[in-house]
């Protein structure tokens, strides 16, 4: 723990945005290690919900020094539901992302995973009953037409992998939705730990009916995903309190650039022109989203301030009530 902060000691004097760059650039290097790792284990005959179950466990591991020096009363929330909503989002989006890293190009995988924001646009819209403007639909468009450049469909089958893909999207932006909310009021590193300890009864269950002995090289495997999915969400969920999405968010592109050269390297993936074209279209309208979010919020703001700041002076210029 000594040396660990020495290391990061210099770049806690970065300024918070940069700090947030940082981070979310590391954050996209450790998912996409992890997603080559679920690959190999994938591909050594492990079933993916055993993967899933104890890729948790291994996660919680690595948090027991943080339990034996904070104390469990760290986990303590009045918030438990949102946290169990939380959960089973994240471990549907899991599930399938898994899944979906075992049957396609990692590059492929990663460029699906970018319709997340458009997801989360629509979930916006349905449940919290938001106006989207012209724009920001234009934009949801536009990413969808990435995605269809990326599945073709009509001209290439669509495999289950690609549904799972789509699919953990979906999950994800409900995920993201709650991290969100949770973030206002809860620590960083509590909203990762909870999450998995609640991920692993909900992980188990499936796992136990196809259940085989890992060998140690599967095991080291699975240790080394739960290492780069702790470390990799701490560093994620941490870039998105200390600067907004609009900010953030452009930075995830690495993801596709780090997991098509692991694919390539490790896996001999080479993604089609398709791909990258696709991913280009969908990042695009996401970052054009994320922003035109920030600024909505950022006037919300300014106007809410406004009307406090002229309620203030109409009170002082009133004077006393007596």
């Amino acid at each position: 723990m000594v040396l660990l902060r020495v290391l990061i000691k210099p770049f806690l004097n970065f300024s918070p945005v940069l700090q947030a760059v940082g981070l979310m650039i590391a954050a996209c290097l450790f998912f996409s290690l992890m997603a080559g790792v679920i690959r190999y284990v994938s591909d050594s005959g492990m079933h993916i919900f055993q993967v899933v179950f104890l890729r948790n466990v291994a996660g919680i591991l690595f948090f027991l020094p943080w339990f034996f020096q904070s104390g469990l009363g760290v986990l303590k929330t009045k918030r438990i539901g949102a946290f169990g909503l939380r959960s089973l989002f994240g471990f549907a989006s899991m599930l399938t992302w898994f899944y979906a890293v075992s049957l396609l190009p990692l590059a492929d995988a990663v460029a699906l995973n970018f319709t997340a924001p458009i997801f989360g646009t629509i979930l916006a819209v349905v449940v919290l009953h938001e106006v989207v403007g012209i724009r920001r639909g234009a934009a949801m468009i536009v990413g969808f037409i990435g995605a269809m450049i990326i599945l073709r469909p009509g001209l290439t089958e669509l495999s289950i992998g690609s549904y799972s893909a789509i699919f953990s999207a979906v999950a994800m932006a409900c995920s993201m939705t709650m991290v969100k909310l949770l973030s206002r009021s809860e620590n960083t590193a509590a909203m990762v730990a909870l999450n998995q300890i609640l991920i692993i009864p909900m992980s188990l269950i499936p796992a136990i009916f196809v259940w085989t002995t890992p060998t140690f090289d599967q095991l080291v495997a699975i240790l080394i995903i739960g290492l780069l999915a702790t470390v990799g969400h701490l560093c994620f969920t941490k870039a998105y309190t200390l600067a907004d999405a609009s900010i953030v968010m452009p930075f995830d592109f690495f993801r596709l650039i780090f997991s098509a050269l692991i694919g390539f390297i490790f896996f001999m993936q080479e993604p089609d022109l398709f791909t990258y074209i696709g991913a280009a279209i969908i990042f695009a309208s996401s970052i054009y989203i994320a922003i035109r979010e920030a600024r909505v919020s950022n006037a919300d703001k300014d106007e809410k301030k406004k009307a406090i700041l002229a309620q203030t002076k109409a009170e002082n210029r009133s004077g006393p009530i007596r």
